[in-house]
């Protein structure tokens, strides 16, 4: 079964864009020449994105081959399919990597466990409910990369398909 995504590399440092490109090609299985253009929320770095269509858990491989990056940012985004639930991961230098599951309206889907286990931490006084909240949410990762993301409106987007 197939589903269709985007990446958004929101800031990567010219030296990095090849190796990404390569990354990505590694996991469609075909060759990716990604259209790059300057990245205005931080001189210096790059931006591009491109919609994919690949199998179910193609947005896990793409996040997994791109983490850990120093000075990358990024999302993958995966609608959901018949066999699968849609994905959204965000990644940043100094966050980590972020992932949720979604709806088929976009919302993120979070399971019983993260709530229940929010709760205890925050009835034990180890933490805040609402900030529990707000990372089982993504918010954090969403308010370092909303100037990136409003800094690549207009960016050409292509669709890559997945060699089955």
């Amino acid at each position: 079964m197939t589903t269709r995504g985007v990446l958004y590399v929101h800031s990567a440092p010219r030296a990095l864009c090849p190796h990404v490109e390569w990354a990505v090609a590694g996991v469609l299985g075909t060759r990716v020449n990604l259209d790059w253009i300057r990245q205005p929320a931080a001189p210096g770095t790059w931006r591009s994105e491109f919609s994919w269509q690949g199998e179910a858990g193609t947005a896990s491989k793409l996040a997994s081959a791109l983490r850990g990056w120093h000075l990358l940012r990024f999302e993958v985004t995966a609608e959901p399919c018949p066999t699968a639930e849609g994905e959204r991961y965000s990644c940043t230098p100094d966050l980590g990597i972020f992932h949720a599951v979604t709806g088929i309206h976009g919302d993120i889907l979070i399971p019983e466990d993260r709530l229940r286990a929010a709760l205890v931490r925050s009835q034990r006084g180890e933490t805040d409910l609402e900030a529990e909240l707000a990372k089982l949410l993504g918010k954090p990762w969403d308010d370092e990369l909303e100037p990136f993301r409003y800094a690549g409106e207009g960016a050409p987007v292509r669709w890559l398909h997945q060699v089955v």
